[in-house]
């Protein structure tokens, strides 16, 4: 999107993605935001790991659902910047290259990044500008454009220190399980799966962590597999049969652990599958992830994978927060964390 400049930090801001969303309430820019994709989604989702930060909170019931976006809307929000990527924009119905310099002529520019999520392949006429970077770059870039560096500073030294924890309690790499990130659709009738180690700030929780994927291999069977993202069945499913089952879609409204859980243990097929067998079959939160959801994702992975290194993880209710874990088993400090996202820590 080449340069773009301020005159001052944007007060009104257009968002479609989690990542950014994240992002914005990490600089302590939430309600800023005038609109999100699936807004009732995402609040579903944050409020369950922000009740562990004290004095941090959302409400973005009621915000325009932005994607496909339509460019009546955009004119009428008026956005200062929209932190949005243009070339992913670029493939809504409706939106070409000249829509896209058009609204960022007449009402703010575009600054954002998404194919990074999964390195995905850009549209057509984006292919030789686009780059790929990571989830803390991302970050780093948005703090600059929200005079919020020494946010991204703090935040990014919480995140290296969780890592150096990590990164030394690790077994050696015989000793790790074998682990699947899977997606149930809510009828239960389809299954997605998604490759853990592969680039990308989609796996910025799993890929640190190094567990065999047990999916690394696997060949998709439907529609939009593109060797990152790829279909399952029941059969494909066993095949990989990991040790550790890592679901999406829990810690919103929408689906339901202990369903799932009823639904694999009554499945003539999956029922076979290790992780089924020895219990292990823990809640995720989502893939698309700004700072907040990362921290704390990493760690409960790390404590689902690993728990004799990193301590057992408690394990999700249905409808409740993010679990509560003694100080002294937290691998980041959540009232630090707090602390900079309100302004209390700078």
């Amino acid at each position: 999107m080449g340069t773009v400049e301020f005159d001052a930090v944007p007060q009104n801001v257009f968002t479609i993605l989690g990542h950014h969303v994240d992002m914005l309430v990490a600089l302590g820019r939430g309600d800023a935001i005038n609109a999100m994709h699936a807004p009732e989604y995402h609040q579903s989702l944050y409020q369950k790991f922000l009740h562990r930060l004290e004095g941090v909170s959302t409400d973005w019931e009621g915000l325009y659902s932005s994607w496909p976006p339509s460019k009546e809307k955009l004119y009428e929000l008026d956005s200062d910047v929209h932190i949005a990527d243009p070339a992913k924009v670029a493939t809504a119905e409706g939106w070409d290259n000249d829509s896209i310099q058009e609204i960022g002529s007449n009402v703010g520019p575009w600054f954002g990044n998404t194919l990074s999520g999964t390195q995905q392949d850009p549209p057509s006429g984006w292919a030789d500008a686009y780059e790929y970077y990571t989830l803390w770059e991302i970050f780093g870039k948005l703090a600059a454009v929200f005079r919020a560096r020494e946010r991204y500073g703090e935040f990014r030294s919480v995140r290296d220190s969780m890592m150096q924890t990590i990164n030394a309690g690790l077994p050696s790499a015989n000793d790790r399980p074998s682990a699947a990130l899977v997606l149930f659709s809510t009828s239960g009738e389809k299954i997605w799966g998604y490759k853990m180690n592969h680039p990308g700030y989609y796996a910025a929780h799993t890929r640190p962590l190094g567990a065999t994927d047990a999916l690394a291999d696997a060949v998709g069977n439907g529609y939009g597999d593109d060797g990152r993202n790829i279909t399952l069945d029941s059969e494909l499913l066993l095949d990989a049969d990991p040790d550790v089952l890592l679901v999406l879609g829990p810690m919103t409204e929408y689906h339901n652990l202990d369903d799932i859980r009823s639904q694999l243990a009554d499945d003539e097929v999956l029922r076979k599958m290790t992780a089924v067998q020895e219990g292990r079959i823990y809640a995720q939160g989502a893939r698309r992830q700004g700072p907040i959801l990362n921290l704390f994702q990493t760690e409960m992975t790390a404590k689902q994978l690993y728990p004799d290194q990193f301590g057992e993880w408690p394990g999700y209710v249905d409808g409740e927060p993010y679990p509560e874990i003694p100080a002294e088993e937290q691998l980041f400090d959540r009232q630090r964390v707090a602390d900079i996202i309100t302004g209390e820590g700078l």
